[in-house]
């Protein structure tokens, strides 16, 4: 530390600025090299103190932050963590430099998955201060990765919050690949709080994207399968309702959901067809942690879903059913079963009435309404049939689809 002490005080002596300058790069040159951690520390803590000009002590200090990335992980992180605590009174002065450690120290711990640290690293940028001008694609950049940090460790809140600063930046300016990312990250957030029907919508909205460009980025046939994937999960996640039937439809009339494996239970709940439990077992086990939580009044996410569905298919099985029926149909105790079909009621999720006196659940059907869904379905199945058969034929035979010449 002794020789670090008369190098400073040499520095303190050298009235040439420009001199005074390169002969500082080259102390901390040489400190880097040697990964010098006490003599780099005692150099900071001389460059960060009143008796440095700020001309020098930036372009040194950006130096040392930029050359971070050259020492070992641990190293990084002990001279960027004293750099930060060190410049935290002056902070204003030294942003630029703020940033670039951040930056750094993010990546590492980003490495080490430690991804709420990263995230909050990365969250500590001085971004709107208003001392600095920054490119809105910078900013939206930085508060898109921030909010994906923050998903991977399972805060969802955190991250809306910063996917939603985003979102205030965004313009017809923004590039491509962040508008990309953007909705991506949007819709995990949604996934993540549960939100599944509109999560469900915009993984769907995402795997439309095919042939799309988004700057130098081109979205692929797997990411597309895996976005259709993740909007079924979500579906048969989602509320039983008009909205999640819709959003069913939509999925299974996508030929692409026939190659998937979920595909099944997506064909059921579509159909409207009771579920079995031991194909609601094979589904659970495709989930994510965050898909598997428990609701209120116990039982998963996916355990309410399916039990509302099964209401709403036995409301195409029964014009009534006793409380006792239902319960003994879904494995759950009548008063829960009345409960549930209440709560579907009053949410007009379910058309029907409940008779208190009698224990009797009365759904409202409409024949004439449901003859001519089953009608629509066959005719839809057998027109997806024909296609299916004549792009087939045409893609072994081209010479039958080509046009007609000389005449």
């Amino acid at each position: 530390m002794s020789d670090i002490a008369s190098t400073i005080a040499e520095l303190h002596a050298i009235g040439d600025h420009k001199a005074k300058l390169e002969r500082y790069k080259a102390v901390l040159q040489d400190l880097v090299a040697k990964a010098a951690m006490p003599q780099l520390q005692a150099f900071v803590q001389h460059l960060v103190s009143e008796e440095v000009q700020l001309a020098v002590s930036r372009q040194v200090l950006l130096g040392l932050a930029q050359a971070l990335k050259g020492l070992q992980p641990a190293q990084l992180k002990d001279i960027g963590l004293f750099m930060l605590e060190k410049m935290g009174p002056r902070v204003v002065s030294f942003e630029e430099q703020v940033s670039v450690i951040r930056e750094e120290l993010a990546l590492v711990y980003e490495k080490e998955e430690d991804w709420g640290q990263a995230a909050k690293m990365l969250a500590g940028i001085p971004l709107d201060s208003g001392i600095r001008v920054l490119d809105d694609n910078y900013k939206v950049e930085k508060f898109i990765k921030i909010a994906q940090l923050f998903l991977e460790d399972e805060e969802p809140v955190s991250a809306e919050t910063f996917i939603n600063r985003a979102s205030l930046l965004i313009t017809e300016d923004t590039e491509a690949s962040l508008l990309l990312l953007h909705k991506v990250c949007y819709a995990r957030i949604l996934d993540s709080k549960r939100k599944f029907q509109e999560a469900g919508t915009r993984y769907y909205q995402l795997s439309q994207l095919q042939g799309k460009s988004f700057g130098d980025r081109t979205v692929s046939e797997t990411e597309l399968i895996m976005a259709l994937q993740q909007a079924i999960t979500c579906a048969v996640l989602a509320p039983a309702g008009p909205q999640r039937s819709r959003l069913l439809g939509t999925l299974y009339k996508d030929e692409r959901s026939a190659r998937l494996p979920n595909h099944a239970i997506l064909e059921k709940m579509f159909m409207e067809r009771l579920l079995r439990r031991d194909e609601i077992e094979a589904f659970a086990a495709s989930l994510a942690a965050h898909q598997k939580a428990i609701v209120e009044g116990g039982g998963t996410v996916l355990d309410r879903a399916v039990i509302e569905h099964n209401v709403l298919a036995a409301s195409k099985l029964y014009n009534n059913i006793s409380f006792s029926q239902l319960g003994a149909l879904l494995g759950i105790e009548a008063a829960q079963a009345e409960t549930i079909a209440s709560a579907m009621l009053a949410e007009q999720r379910l058309n029907g009435s409940i008779d208190q006196v009698d224990e009797l659940i009365h759904f409202a059907t409409d024949a004439r309404s449901d003859a001519l869904h089953a009608f629509d379905t066959q005719i839809e199945h057998i027109c997806l049939s024909v296609e299916e058969i004549a792009n087939a034929v045409s893609k072994q035979h081209p010479q039958f689809v080509a046009a007609p010449t000389g005449q």
